[in-house]
């Protein structure tokens, strides 16, 4: 049983780790955009040119839509189970516990759900990553520069929040081209090191999906982040399921189900390690 908590933790701190950057890679180009529509549903514009004013108009509604829809919040609260399947399948789930203090940090606490017992806490600020791996003793100090090199992803501390809190990743203002159906808007934005295709529902004016594509054409990193089970409490509309598929090598599935979630309540981040903890 113990060797068998043991494989368990280290593979939720390696999955953990990487979980907040995984995701936050690339997907489709935007020519792929009349695929993902159906034909009955499509009234396709492309722009040619920005100077338009009807074309204008309704990318600069559309981005602004966008801009208003982020969250913006004080404090961050949420129970999330998380399932994880790779090119070997089912993974064993954990159920995190999360607490952000906006732009300040962001605390995890990771339960092994087969066996109810907290095998980690993370803590992550703007420049560190502090790990406890609770069943084997062990405390880990790494940098958001670390999990750069090592994932070969530019995130960031703002990354990680924004996708925690359902803001999108990687959203550039530089719009290259959109779609527009009966009942979508689509936006492809060129950014530093990604292409971004968001999907905004008309009925709703909510982000429902967000695909990226890596600038760099030498790389075949995809993904694609859904966006659903909108709930509305306090005026704040949140969407409590994410579903993102990976793939560069290999193939990776998560979803994200949001049990709990609270905004600007007042919270407390306690991040104690045990002095007998062996450093890593």
């Amino acid at each position: 049983m113990s060797n068998k908590i043991n494989n368990l933790v280290r593979w939720q701190t390696v999955f953990f780790a990487l979980f907040f950057i995984t995701m936050t890679s690339s997907c489709r180009t935007a020519k792929k955009i009349q695929t993902a529509v159906a034909k009955k549903d499509t009234v396709s514009v492309t722009i040619t040119n920005f100077s338009r004013e009807d074309s204008l108009k309704v990318i600069t509604h559309a981005m602004a839509e966008v801009r208003h829809n982020e969250m913006d919040f004080k404090t961050f609260s949420a129970k999330v189970k998380v399932d994880y399947q790779n090119n070997k399948g089912n993974q064993p789930n954990i159920t995190a516990y999360i607490r952000i203090l906006k732009d300040s940090l962001i605390w995890v606490s990771g339960y092994a759900t087969v066996f109810n017992i907290e095998a980690f806490r993370v803590l992550i600020n703007k420049d560190s990553v502090f790990l406890i791996d609770k069943i084997n003793k062990q405390v880990q100090y790494r940098s958001i520069d670390y999990l750069q090199e090592v994932t070969a992803i530019p995130f960031d501390y703002k990354t990680l929040q924004d996708l925690l809190v359902g803001n999108p990743v990687f959203f550039a203002d530089s719009v290259i081209s959109y779609k527009e159906t009966e009942s979508k808007i689509l936006l492809a934005t060129l950014g530093q090191y990604f292409k971004n295709l968001l999907t905004i529902e008309k009925s709703t004016r909510y982000l429902t999906h967000s695909k990226l594509d890596d600038v760099n054409i030498n790389r075949n990193r995809t993904a694609d982040i859904t966006y659903s089970n909108f709930e509305t409490n306090n005026g704040i509309t949140f969407s409590t399921y994410r579903e993102i598929t990976v793939s560069e090598k290999n193939k990776l599935d998560i979803q994200l189900n949001y049990k709990q979630w609270e905004f600007n309540k007042d919270l407390s981040i306690i991040f104690n390690i045990p002095k007998n903890y062996k450093r890593n």
